[in-house]
């Protein structure tokens, strides 16, 4: 005889794998794990990571201490070598590279990862109140993102970091201020498709607070677009801050970063030194590469029907 109960029991156990199956984030997980230069890129990032935060414990010297027997002898004494403990050698001051582009890693990685965090918040809460309020409060909100945008914001960045001084902090506090304004416009039209949605208009009609809206049903549900936008944001913030620091205005010593240590070592690449160039560069760019290929996958992932 065929035993009713376990038939039930096995199409109520295929049915809750097949609702486990359709989980849009799992889905999601899935495409993304299927793009291989994305995984590729995901990779390549948190081994940047793991260089920048354990890479000082493999360094024989500190970023500070000077070799002064290759000082000023850079060509001849301070290339890259595993006997002297300099595994990517010497600056002209007899600095050790290695210790140095590990410091650099930590500087760039903060200010592209504190910048983005900023710019991420001020521009989503900003465009979705926007979105969410309409009428003549989204018109002024948005001319004011629109005369702020016309506004050169390397410009303002120099500005600010002439004025008040060369700070870390205040470097991190200008780049992600003057960001956001990208993605205020994003999750402003995004807020403008999901607030009349059914969900939205119950909790209105229960007489849920505005505020209460944007952040419990609002913001959740731009997530992927936010998630997608950071990882495209967080290399912009690197570029600039690298801008600043070629340019000087950006981490001062004896703090470095990527851009610092690629100003250097442009100044001193006539005189046969290479290394002090290539290896902080190599850095830069597989991150950048990494960053654009995991929000290229993360983007196909969320949202495949943009593909």
């Amino acid at each position: 005889m065929i035993d009713r109960e376990a038939i039930e029991r096995l199409g109520d156990n295929m049915a809750a794998q097949e609702v486990a199956g359709r989980s849009p984030w799992a889905d999601a997980r899935r495409r993304f794990l299927r793009n291989k230069a994305a995984v590729a890129g995901l990779i390549v990032l948190m081994l940047v990571l793991a260089f920048g935060l354990f890479g000082q414990h493999l360094a024989a010297w500190n970023n500070e201490d000077l070799d002064f027997n290759v000082m000023g002898m850079v060509a001849e004494k301070g290339q890259p070598s595993i006997e002297s403990g300099h595994y990517f050698g010497t600056d002209e001051l007899g600095r050790d590279l290695f210790a140095r582009t590990v410091q650099g890693t930590r500087v760039s990685l903060l200010v592209g990862i504190v910048g983005a965090a900023i710019a991420v918040v001020v521009g989503t809460l900003y465009g979705a109140i926007s979105g969410f309020a309409g009428g003549r409060t989204d018109q002024i909100m948005m001319r004011a993102v629109d005369i702020l945008m016309s506004i050169p914001y390397m410009f303002v960045l120099i500005l600010l970091l002439v004025m008040f001084g060369r700070s870390m902090w205040l470097l991190f506090l200008g780049i992600g201020l003057i960001s956001w304004l990208d993605m205020a416009r994003i999750v402003r039209g995004q807020t403008l498709t999901l607030k009349n949605r059914e969900y939205i208009e119950a909790a209105r009609a229960t007489g849920v607070p505005g505020w209460r809206i944007i952040l419990r049903h609002i913001v959740p549900n731009l997530l992927g677009v936010v998630a997608v936008y950071a990882t495209l944001l967080i290399p912009l913030m690197i570029l600039t801050e690298s801008f600043m620091s070629f340019l000087g205005l950006g981490v001062q010593e004896p703090l470095t970063s990527w851009g610092a240590l690629i100003s250097e070592g442009a100044k001193t690449m006539n005189y046969g030194t290479l290394w002090q160039l290539a290896f902080p560069l190599f850095f830069f760019v597989i991150t950048l590469f990494a960053f654009f290929f995991v929000g290229d996958g993360l983007r196909d992932a969320l949202d495949p029907k943009d593909r």
